[in-house]
């Protein structure tokens, strides 16, 4: 589990390390990821339980040779939201807005929307 402190600056510097064991430190044991996207609509989005599924798919995403940006969050309270943008080597660009609920310092709550070229 990843000692840092839960900041905007310090999931930057995770995200843009492509650092999955400091992503996963930030959640809590029980987490839910959720992704929407065209593959998993809103209806029917794909829900990651616990964090061993969680540290599978940021293993699987931080392994890829592609940058990851993230252009701007904020924090308020038991909440964080932020966007990022990330870039395939064939080029096909990708956009993600996610929003953190958080509970004893740790993430338990992820909605990631995200979209990518056709």
């Amino acid at each position: 589990m990843s000692s840092a402190t839960l900041t905007i600056p310090n999931i930057r510097r995770a995200i843009e390390g492509r650092d999955a064991a400091g992503l996963v430190g930030f959640y809590a044991d029980d987490a839910v990821m959720r992704i929407i996207d065209q593959d998993n609509p809103p209806s029917r989005p794909r829900e990651l339980q616990g964090r061993d599924a969680i540290a599978a798919y940021f293993t699987d995403v931080c392994g890829r040779a592609m940058p990851h940006k993230v252009e701007a969050g904020v924090m308020d309270g038991d909440r964080i939201a932020f966007t990022q943008r990330c870039a395939y080597p064939d080029g096909t660009a990708v956009f993600c807005a996610t929003t953190l609920e958080l509970a004893g310092g740790r993430i338990a709550r992820q909605t990631t929307v995200q979209a990518w070229d056709a």
